[in-house]
């Protein structure tokens, strides 16, 4: 994997140390030629691992593709929203959340990835399902556990925080997806990344925050 954020989460031992290996090799492989370009046999041997030994984990290129996109999409959650809920701090928890999350989202691999999904989600809808439900509904689940205890604290006056949470990370990236998706323009910079989550925080808490 490329960082920390989007290590696959495993138990260690030999058979999970395995299965991270096998991962790897097919994360490059996926990358490189596509879900359709992809091979099981060119997975085996990026992997280094016997064609055999990579059927004993998997039984086919789809469940393979499918447990590398929930591995990867559950530890990025869990990575970028480790949030406190007794930190008052909310303008920083949104910060520090933004930066991150932006951050992320704008990896070339990252991208890469969705694009890879977004192909194979035609023919194999449950790709898209189990990519959305790993990922974004998990960050979501999360940070709207966060504005419930400062709703709770009274911090913010969010009556439904998981359309609040929703409301935060549209904020962010603000049409900044569907530009790097398309690549209609060139990388994100950190004064960009600055700029919209500072815009993000201000434009929520003026619409959550308490009082408003």
């Amino acid at each position: 994997m490329t960082s920390d954020a989007s290590a696959v989460p495993l138990r260690t031992g030999p058979e999970s140390d395995k299965r991270r290996q096998i991962l790897e090799g097919a994360r490059a492989v996926f990358l490189a030629a596509g879900f359709d370009g992809a091979s099981m046999g060119e997975i085996a041997r990026t992997a280094g691992v016997s064609k055999g030994t990579l059927y004993v984990y998997f039984d086919s290129k789809e469940a393979l593709f499918e447990a590398l996109t929930v591995a990867e999409r559950q530890g990025l959650a869990e990575a970028l929203f480790r949030l406190d809920a007794d930190d008052p701090d909310v303008a920083g928890v949104l910060t520090r959340l933004g930066h991150s999350y932006l951050a992320e989202l704008a990896r070339a691999d990252h991208v890469a990835v969705i694009r890879m999904v977004i192909g194979a989600t035609e023919r194999f809808p449950r790709f898209g399902q189990a990519f959305y439900e790993a990922g974004p509904v998990q960050g979501v689940a999360r940070l709207a556990a966060y504005f419930g205890a400062q709703v709770a604290a009274g911090r913010l006056t969010a009556a439904d925080p998981e359309l609040a949470a929703k409301h935060f990370l549209h904020l962010c990236q603000a049409g900044l997806l569907t530009r790097l998706l398309f690549a209609a323009s060139g990388a994100v910079t950190e004064g960009e990344i600055a700029y919209r989550v500072e815009e993000a925080v201000r434009v929520f808490l003026a619409g959550y925050g308490p009082g408003s």
